[in-house]
């Protein structure tokens, strides 16, 4: 699925009619959706899966200063190439798993982008994991691709037993009635998504700021610039940790080397870069693992420092895990 701004906001602007939008239906002999994709990895003794969500296609309308020729090359590079609607990036969600006790990271996108998205669910049951067995959710930001499984089609919660933990910077903006007011018309759906797919877990929230422990073992760290109040989570068992960094990298074959690129969505670009590079900074002089829920799947790597920019170097398989 393409996705660009027109399309977005046209996705936005259908929510108050419709908590979630339907799934496109496959025509006769079209193919099927492939089967759920997953892949395990231990973190001290934690075990993190990542889940494949599905996949879209940046258009390069939503990615200033596109050329062509750059991002060709750019993504050949790294084996990858442009697709006919754009750059495709996966969206991933992750379950981490400390002892009994479970959490997503980030929920994925159920129906509201579209028939290539909304498969967290289908991966948690192929790993035998039910929605009631999820005991928190914590958001990195509301936009559709992260909270949206939160909720199913006529607006309930998905996960009944679970927590939401959320920045309160985010949770104010997208229930700030004066911002939305503010807003064109077109756009002020995607502030009611925000809001209805949390709406169900009202009396189960757990609100933060700044660095905190949230859960035990998850910390909390304020990245703000693609949200206000977008964050990530850093696991830490025993000696070892992992940045769940949020959407720090939209772009894996192009940000690394060009950090200064953002997209559309990015609500304050001039922050998004001034957070983007602090992060890369950190992660390539302390060497800490990092994912993302647009790094290429599986999303686990480092960040090297190169001399003219920053590279990604995603981690070795874990056999086993």
């Amino acid at each position: 699925m393409s996705m660009n701004r027109r399309r977005f906001l046209a996705t936005a602007a259908a929510a108050p009619a419709a908590v979630a939008l339907p799934k496109a239906t496959l025509a006769s002999g079209a193919p099927t959706k492939a089967q759920p994709v997953t892949y395990r990895f231990t973190v001290g003794e934690a075990t993190v899966t990542a889940i494949l969500d599905g996949y879209l296609d940046a258009a390069p309308e939503i990615i200033p200063g596109f050329d062509a020729d750059t991002v060709g090359s750019a993504l050949a590079s790294a084996q990858q190439k442009l697709q006919p609607g754009g750059v495709r990036i996966p969206v991933n969600a992750f379950l981490i798993e400390q002892g009994e006790t479970k959490t997503l990271v980030d929920a994925g996108t159920s129906s509201f982008l579209g028939d290539t998205m909304g498969d967290t669910g289908a991966a948690l049951s192929a790993i035998g994991v039910t929605p009631q067995q999820i005991d928190a959710v914590v958001l990195t930001h509301m936009h559709p691709d992260h909270s949206g499984g939160l909720i199913d089609g006529s607006g309930a919660a998905v996960f009944a037993n679970a927590q939401i933990a959320v920045d309160q910077t985010e949770f104010g903006f997208w229930h700030d009635d004066a911002i939305m007011a503010s807003v064109p018309e077109s756009s002020r759906g995607f502030f009611q998504i925000a809001r209805n797919t949390v709406a169900p877990y009202a009396d189960r929230m757990i609100m933060h700021t700044g660095e905190t422990e949230v859960l035990p073992g998850i910390s909390t760290l304020p990245l703000p610039g693609h949200t206000p109040g977008h964050a990530g989570y850093i696991l830490q068992s025993g000696s070892e940790q992992v940045l769940f960094w949020g959407d720090i990298i939209h772009l894996t074959a192009l940000q690394f080397a060009n950090p200064q690129m953002t997209i559309a969505f990015d609500g304050d670009p001039k922050l998004t870069v001034e957070t983007r590079l602090k992060m890369l900074d950190r992660a390539a002089a302390d060497g800490l693992r990092v994912t993302g829920a647009h790094l290429d799947f599986p999303g686990l790597g480092k960040v090297l420092k190169t001399a003219d920019g920053y590279a990604y170097q995603a981690a070795p398989w874990q056999y086993g895990a």
